[in-house]
């Protein structure tokens, strides 16, 4: 049936304000039941915090709310592909908050294809080549594949610079010994290269990686291992249940090493998980400050944290922060989208996260370190903030807030390491 030019018009201007306030279909990916839910739990929990609050305080994005579609796939890259395609050909999601770095990596050509930014948990570098242009062997580019603070492996280059001027002011003699520990998957191993590489520019011998898996369980073996090689450094490249595991181990037989903690091998539950076998851990953190800290932002993360914790008294560990400010950078580059009467797709999304530099969520200023991202280059900041973790008592009785307020366990600055923005690094 064919409709007269007059009633045409009027039928698309009346459907114009309904479209206007339709709401904004958002995929969120999340592991809250697999091998790395001990860190993904609270991560995802500040991801859906931020976009609740954003539809509760601002009523969305230009006047739309928010339908985030959350699902748990227990850190099985498969279902986050299936997921995927419900998200992309039923609800015809415009932007999705993703995590691990198999099912992100696996989900780069799709993304790319059905222009969808995705804002993962994962920080491999091989998603920050935008534009292709570094041609490495295996990395493809992701035009539309972003994450929020530094990349693995610019995390672990700022700790093994840390480490070879920690070893210099110690006053040692030869050269350090330095070794990667790690399951033997994707998201352990995505810094290992590029960690081993610099390693040995910075003259540290590097020993044969030693593997542990995901989960956690008796690494003994592994403990004797590093204390039989020497080691002086140790990266751990899994999430913090199993790291735990060797960390107790390893007080046990004796070791004596620095240990580095991946971004997602440390934060204060593991802290009260491991006991004193955590003091001295250093890691990189991808806030300003931790839970209770000072910045002018905290003020809005309290806010946000009360959206599932109404009484205001949960301890929010370093994920949520960071979960908090990916979701704030992702609806932020929205909003740019939505500007001046603009549609929210996902390719104006993805234009959204070029607009600014050294950007700060608005209201996050002193939690979320500044992020700039190029059509070409997504290493959105290359400032590496690392923290060392102190436990110096039993950690068997009491919360974590109340360990954290008496001081029984505290998170220490220790160095921000500013890295030179290297083109042989960037996909990396």
């Amino acid at each position: 049936m064919r409709l007269p030019l007059p009633l045409l018009a009027g039928a698309l201007f009346a459907a114009a304000p309904a479209l206007a306030q339709a709401p904004i279909p958002v995929g969120h990916l999340m592991d809250n039941s697999g091998a790395t839910s001990d860190v993904g739990v609270p991560y995802g929990q500040g991801v859906a915090d931020a976009l609740a609050w954003v539809n509760q305080t601002r009523n969305g994005v230009a006047g739309r709310r928010l339908a985030v579609s959350g699902f748990d796939y227990g850190y099985q890259a498969p279902r986050a592909v299936s997921q995927y395609q419900s998200w992309a050909q039923r609800e015809r999601v415009v932007a999705i908050q993703g995590w691990g770095t198999a099912d992100t990596e696996a989900l780069v050509r799709f993304v790319t294809r059905d222009r969808i930014p995705y804002i993962s948990g994962s920080y491999s570098a091989a998603l920050t080549d935008a534009g292709g242009t570094s041609r490495r062997q295996g990395v493809e580019p992701a035009p539309f594949n972003f994450f929020y603070g530094p990349s693995y492996s610019d995390a672990l280059r700022g700790m093994l610079q840390w480490a070879a001027e920690d070893w210099r002011a110690r006053g040692q003699q030869g050269r350090p010994r330095y070794v990667h520990m790690g399951a033997n998957h994707p998201y352990p191993n995505s810094p290992k290269e590029a960690g081993e590489a610099l390693a040995r520019e910075l003259g540290f011998e590097v020993l044969p990686a030693i593997q542990f898996a995901l989960t956690p369980g008796d690494y003994t073996a592994q403990c004797l291992t590093l204390k039989n090689q020497g080691a002086n450094y140790a990266y751990l490249g899994n999430t913090a249940g199993s790291n735990i595991s060797v960390l107790r181990a390893c007080q046990t037989v004796g070791v004596q090493v620095q240990f580095l903690g991946n971004v997602w091998g440390m934060d204060e539950n593991a802290m009260k998980a491991a006991g004193t076998a955590a003091d001295g851990v250093v890691f990189p953190v991808r806030t300003g400050v931790v839970w209770g800290g000072t910045a002018p932002g905290m003020e809005t993360l309290r806010a946000i944290s009360r959206i599932s914790d109404q009484t205001g008294t949960a301890y929010r560990p370093v994920h949520y922060l960071a979960g908090a400010c990916a979701a704030m950078l992702m609806v932020e580059a929205m909003e740019t989208a939505a500007a001046n009467g603009g549609q929210v797709t996902g390719e104006r999304i993805r234009d959204g996260f070029y607009a600014r530099r050294d950007w700060v969520p608005e209201g996050f200023q002193g939690v979320c370190t500044p992020s700039t991202f190029t059509a070409q280059d997504h290493r959105g900041t290359l400032r590496v903030a690392l923290f060392r973790a102190r436990v110096t008592g039993n950690t068997a009785q009491g919360s974590v807030q109340e360990l954290m307020s008496a001081g029984t366990m505290a998170l220490q600055p220790v160095a921000s390491i500013d890295l030179p923005r290297r083109p042989d690094w960037l996909g990396w």
